[in-house]
């Protein structure tokens, strides 16, 4: 076989029919169906010292605090409460939800949610894991069940 012989694949795919368009669209779909989105339930209730430096940012509305090991985001609301939600994205499983404009977001992929965890895209249609939260003085209760 010969160097002009060869052909690229998008070239190959073309000939068979395929648009640029198809091939990303099966390619997306194949990968998004096959993340597990399961969210393991909090071993026991998360207890914040919100005069903690590392919580400092739950002290203005619209920050948010990423708790990695227990897979969490906390967030205090525009309102000034406090929502909690799992870090793990319903849509693909990417463990980065963030905090941004009154709402959690999916920085891998989009995925929106509202402070109940409600998907406001398509991305987010299956929803967040939510966590009940509670407040007393300074002291804040992400509870596990």
């Amino acid at each position: 076989m010969t160097k002009t012989d060869l052909i690229n694949r998008n070239a190959f795919l073309k000939q068979l029919g395929f648009s640029s368009a198809a091939i990303l669209a099966t390619a997306c779909l194949g990968s998004c169906s096959a993340a597990d989105t399961t969210v393991a339930p909090l071993a026991s209730d998360i207890v914040l010292d919100l005069t903690a430096t590392s919580n400092a940012a739950l002290a203005n509305n619209g920050g948010y605090v990423v708790l990695s090991s227990q897979n969490v985001v906390v967030a205090r609301t525009n309102t000034g409460a406090y929502a909690a939600v799992t870090l793990i994205c319903s849509h693909e499983g990417q463990r980065k939800i963030t905090y941004r404009t009154s709402e959690f977001y999916c920085t891998e992929h989009g995925a929106r949610y509202d402070n109940n965890g409600v998907g406001l895209n398509s991305e987010g249609s299956k929803g967040l894991k939510t966590y009940a939260t509670s407040l007393s003085g300074t002291t804040l209760t992400i509870k596990a069940s």
